[in-house]
C-alpha cells in the first residue's frame, strides 16, 4: 500500500506543501502538549502521514481530533474551507511489545528511503529521524500505542 501511495501520480499531494506539513507537525506536537497521547516516530510524504502514538485518550477521539484541526487549517492554507482533507479511514495497528515498536519506528522512519527520496532516514526534512525534528517518548505504555496511516482525500 505504501509503495502504491509514495508512487501514485495522480491524486492530492497537499503534504509536499511545506506549510502543510508544517501545519501537520505542529498539529502532531500540539496533541502531546494536550495530552492527547505521547509521540513516536512519524513522517509527512507528500500523499500519507504515518505517525506512532502511544494514546492517552480513546484512539478514535484523539485522531478525529487530529485529523479535524490539520484539516481545517490546511484547507483554509489550500483555500478549500469546507471541503474534506484526510480520507476517512486511516490504517490502525496495535504495537504488543518493543520488538514490534522499533520494528515499525524503522518502517515509519525508512519510507522516504524506501520512496527514493532521501539516501538515509536522516535527510528527510518531515520526519521524526531528522535530529533537527526528534520528539522523545516513553516506551513504557508501549502495548496500548497505535500506529496509523493517514491520507488527504482526493
Amino acid at each position: 500500500m505504501d509503495r502504491y501511495l509514495d508512487l501514485a501520480p495522480t491524486g492530492p499531494r497537499f503534504l509536499s506543501q511545506p506549510e502543510i506539513a508544517e501545519l501537520v507537525i505542529h498539529s502532531l506536537h500540539k496533541g502531546v502538549g494536550l495530552h492527547h497521547y505521547d509521540l513516536g516516530a512519524w513522517v509527512i510524504m507528500a500523499n500519507h502521514v504515518h505517525v506512532l502514538l502511544l494514546p492517552i485518550i480513546n484512539p478514535a477521539l484523539l485522531l478525529k481530533s487530529l485529523k479535524g484541526a490539520t484539516a481545517r487549517e490546511a484547507n483554509k492554507l489550500l483555500n478549500r474551507t469546507g471541503q474534506h482533507f484526510w480520507q476517512a479511514e486511516s490504517y490502525d495497528h496495535w504495537v504488543r511489545n518493543e520488538q514490534e515498536y522499533s520494528r515499525i519506528v524503522d518502517y515509519i522512519e525508512l519510507n522516504p528511503v524506501k520512496a527514493g527520496l532521501v539516501q538515509c532516514p536522516e535527510d528527510y526534512q518531515w520526519s521524526s529521524a531528522n535530529p533537527g525534528r526528534r520528539f522523545e517518548t516513553s516506551l513504557e505504555t508501549a502495548d496500548t500505542s497505535v500506529c496509523a496511516t493517514a491520507s488527504p482525500r482526493p
